[in-house]
């Protein structure tokens, strides 16, 4: 791997991130790790016990998570440890574990993986930032900071998880990996905020992913590509990856900012097994300074409603080159986006929808009702020939555009459930 920057360095870099998350020092976790808090019983109002409502996530028996945990399985947590505890299904009486058994966990305040001991290579970063799901689980964060700083989210090959109501700084590969064949060269990381793969039934609500502190623009350059440009090192890959035929997924009231390569629907152009699936809905949501990928769609049956895409073209740090990506055989309907680029066109689908590998035919997108820079979203380069329509009984709410921006600034985000 020739990165031109050594592992110690690398290290010294999280180190530094860590420590602006921290207020300037790093903090270690507290004696009491080992210990699981089991909370009385809760009433069926606390939005912890909610189910999904809407779009994709609320079709085929819906997502209830962990609605239905007793109060062995209902925990507050606070640690690392304690968060891998209630994760387990660990019941506090007996110490034995169920992770199938419906599961409430309670996110208090920052629960920092590294445990205020940094990451000293990607193969330890990977071993201990996980935060890997169990099915019939809800996790939800508890007022209005709960905060995963050095951590990313997995549900992997599982059913009937909703995650709510926490802030994640998008994880910063010690060790992304050149690749000369990647476009004209780039880096490529592998940790992403949050990823879905081969899951179904997931609801994913008033989260905020962002890579701040830690912003591509602080890292140093380091190879020259084939145009002879030098790129400046990327530590960052997805913010939301969704991916490997996973279904029933609503992505709502979530803000997406300061960040790259935001979303993946679809991970590669030869997955044909997520023809039919890959269903999406992305409703409510806020698009901050992001460069592409909001999402970028292969094969998926994926519903873009209500959301609002803020950002600029000659950002020094995440210049704006599109938007949704319609990829290989994706099927887009999109209703209602509201799009604000400065450097955008007024109304030209171009400047905020493309293909992003000419390579391969363009996918579908049908659109009702969108803008850009004010004016009617028009000319697309997509076929409009969508192959599916809204399921019947396909629940969600949508908002005239002129109320979109304004809706989803009072609402995504964390501490507003």
């Amino acid at each position: 791997m020739n990165m031109n920057l050594p592992g110690s360095r690398r290290a010294r870099v999280l180190t530094m991130a860590t420590a602006v998350l921290t207020g300037g020092a790093l903090v270690v976790a507290s004696a009491q790790a080992n210990a699981v808090t089991v909370t009385p019983s809760l009433a069926a109002a606390d939005p912890a016990t909610a189910v999904a409502d809407t779009g994709w996530a609320a079709q085929s028996g819906g997502t209830a998570g962990g609605s239905a945990a007793t109060a062995a399985h209902t925990y507050t947590v606070s640690t690392r440890a304690q968060l891998i505890a209630a994760l387990a299904g660990t019941d506090p009486a007996t110490g034995k574990t169920d992770k199938k058994a419906p599961k409430i966990i309670k996110w208090v305040g920052s629960i920092d993986m590294s445990e205020g001991k940094p990451f000293t290579s990607h193969d330890d970063q990977a071993a201990r930032a996980e935060v890997k799901l169990q099915p019939n689980t809800t996790i939800i964060g508890v007022g209005s900071n709960a905060y995963l700083p050095n951590g990313w989210f997995k549900v992997s090959n599982i059913d009937n998880v909703i995650i709510r109501n926490i802030k994640i700084t998008n994880p910063c590969d010690l060790a992304p990996k050149w690749d000369s064949g990647d476009g004209a060269g780039n880096y490529n990381s592998e940790f992403d905020g949050m990823t879905v793969d081969g899951s179904t039934h997931v609801w994913i609500d008033h989260v905020w992913f962002t890579d701040a502190p830690y912003t591509d623009d602080m890292e140093p350059l380091g190879n020259t590509d084939k145009n002879g440009v030098r790129k400046h090192i990327q530590c960052h890959d997805g913010s939301l990856d969704i991916k490997n035929a996973s279904d029933f997924v609503t992505v709502s009231n979530t803000i997406f900012e300061l960040h790259e390569k935001n979303t993946l629907v679809g991970q590669s152009d030869s997955k044909t097994g997520d023809i039919g699936h890959q269903t999406i809905t992305f409703i409510g949501n806020l698009y901050r300074n992001i460069g592409q990928r909001a999402p970028r769609v292969r094969f998926g049956e994926v519903h873009s409603v209500n959301n609002y895409f803020v950002g600029s073209k000659s950002d020094p740090a995440y210049p704006h080159l599109y938007s949704i990506g319609t990829g290989i055989k994706s099927q887009i309907i999109a209703e209602n986006n509201v799009f604000d680029i400065t450097g955008a066109t007024a109304g030209r689908c171009g400047d905020v929808v493309m293909n992003p590998n000419t390579a391969n035919p363009e996918g579908s997108f049908k659109d009702t009702g969108s803008t850009v820079n004010g004016a009617a979203l028009a000319g697309c380069s997509a076929p409009s020939s969508v192959n599916w329509s809204l399921p019947s009984g396909y629940k969600y709410t949508k908002l005239p555009t002129s109320q979109v921006a304004a809706s989803v600034l009072a609402h995504a985000g964390p501490g507003k459930i």
